[in-house]
């Protein structure tokens, strides 16, 4: 903020301008809100103009009326600036026009509205604002190429894990996929994004908005693509929830309405993974610290991989690992944090001529319109996905009765199963009588719902 001191006045002078020779103070309010960031720079060099009445014929209710955002180049060019379409966005909400750099143009186009502008340089906004010119709209393209996703039908053999990976795109479920090394656990989970659905255009927003404050900026060409973040298991726990100084979203926050894909979930540092406990619950991130408090978005789908023992080989005469190893390696992962993972399925090794023999299964395209018909009778139903679903609607919208509810008490004895992994358990339930489009759960969607909980088990 120092250095737009430097900027500004360059950027007046090179425009031709005087710069005024006199004592200014600039008053950025209100005074306790942090400012960071050259975003200022516009509106202050316009500020100066008009005190300093340099600018002829100046509409007088242009800054009442108009939001200026923009950094500036000592030659008075306009750049870039990190959160523009949150920021633009909130000035067209509030009634006002909003002028933009033009590089910034393809990202802030995305909001529908006809009182956006862009320019190239502040000699363009003050002849605007003197009603001199007139600028640009920016143009943007919403109708980005789709990504190519890993196709599922490249996937062979591990039928359970493919159904199970089916059954969580169609519920939004969380899932942990647990095997040993090179059984297909990564491959699956780079199928997940392409058999989900496409965001609407209010999802499509909000995940653009969250990209476009954080360290990597929006891209305009990944607008209506679902995210999809694989941190590496070193990530800290600010990098996965979010904060610094300033405050930044974390990889949960970058992943909202998409994927978490989180690899080798044991090798994250227990402390770690355990703040992912709230998020995964709420779908929000709170973050308090001393200096400020923010409140990030994080509704995603967490899909996870691990291998059964340290070594991965757990069953096999490669193993080496003992019983204490074993239990302090799976001892990493809480049991509230499994808890709010839904399903936990094996993914078994196949041998080498098994696998040559396997059929290719379905592809991305066949599994993706089941998905969407299923989401759709979710939404249209109860108004969002099973994952969402709210405990208190569960038990009327799984349509149990007295048989049912005493076969999952049974169940839950025998497992030990949780208050909240029983609700998962009928969340699941939920969504397979959702795949066969049945009104109500029964009890074969309920035994297929308690075999995807490896670790129960």
């Amino acid at each position: 903020m120092r250095e737009s001191r430097e900027r500004v006045r360059a950027a007046i002078q090179n425009c031709g301008y005087p710069f005024p020779q006199q004592k200014i103070i600039v008053n950025l309010a209100p005074a306790d809100l942090p400012k960071e960031g050259g975003r200022y720079d516009l509106p202050i060099a316009l500020g100066v103009l008009c005190a300093a009445d340099l600018l002829q014929g100046i509409k007088r209710d242009i800054t009442t009326s108009h939001e200026f955002i923009g950094e500036l180049a000592l030659t008075g060019e306009l750049r870039g600036v990190r959160g523009v379409l949150p920021a633009a966005r909130a000035g067209l909400l509030a009634g006002r026009a909003v002028v933009v750099p033009s590089a910034s143009g393809a990202e802030t186009a995305l909001i529908d509205n006809g009182s956006l502008w862009q320019a190239e340089h502040l000699s363009e906004v003050a002849s605007y604002i003197c009603g001199e010119r007139l600028l640009e709209s920016p143009d943007g393209v919403r109708d980005a190429p789709a990504h190519q996703y890993q196709d599922l039908q490249e996937v062979r053999g591990q039928p359970t894990a493919r159904r199970a990976i089916e059954v969580a795109a169609a519920g939004g479920h969380n899932l942990l996929f647990i095997g040993p090394p090179g059984t297909g656990k990564t491959m699956l989970a780079n199928c997940l994004p392409g058999l989900l659905p496409p965001l609407s255009d209010a999802q499509a927003a909000q995940v653009a908005m969250v990209h476009s404050v954080s360290q990597g900026g929006f891209n305009a060409q990944t607008w209506g693509r679902r995210p999809f973040r694989t941190p590496h298991h070193t990530a800290s726990a600010i990098a996965l929830i979010g904060g610094g100084a300033p405050p930044r979203p974390g990889e949960i926050s970058l992943a909202h309405q998409g994927v978490l894909f989180m690899d080798e979930l044991p090798e994250y540092d227990r402390r770690v993974l355990e703040v992912l406990r709230e998020p995964l619950e709420s779908g929000h991130v709170a973050i308090s610290r001393a200096a400020y408090k923010i409140d990030l978005p994080a509704s995603v789908q967490l899909i996870a991989a691990m291998n059964p023992c340290p070594c991965g080989y757990l069953g096999d005469s490669r193993c080496e690992c003992g019983l204490d190893r074993i239990k302090r390696y799976r001892g990493r992962l809480s049991g509230p944090l499994l808890d709010r993972i839904d399903m936990h399925v094996e993914v078994p090794q196949i041998s080498m001529s098994a696998l040559r023999q396997a059929d290719s299964g379905e592809s991305s395209d066949t599994v993706r319109q089941r998905v969407a018909q299923a989401r759709l009778m979710q939404e249209e139903g109860r108004g969002c996905i099973n994952a969402r679903l709210p405990a208190t609607r569960l038990e009327e919208a799984c349509g149990m009765n007295a048989e049912l509810g005493a076969f999952l008490d049974k169940a839950a004895d025998q497992l030990r199963l949780s208050a909240r992994a029983c609700h998962r358990v009928l969340k699941v339930a939920r969504t397979l009588a959702d795949m066969e489009a049945a009104h109500s759960v029964r009890r074969e969607h309920l035994l297929e719902a308690l075999s995807y909980r490896a670790f129960a088990r």
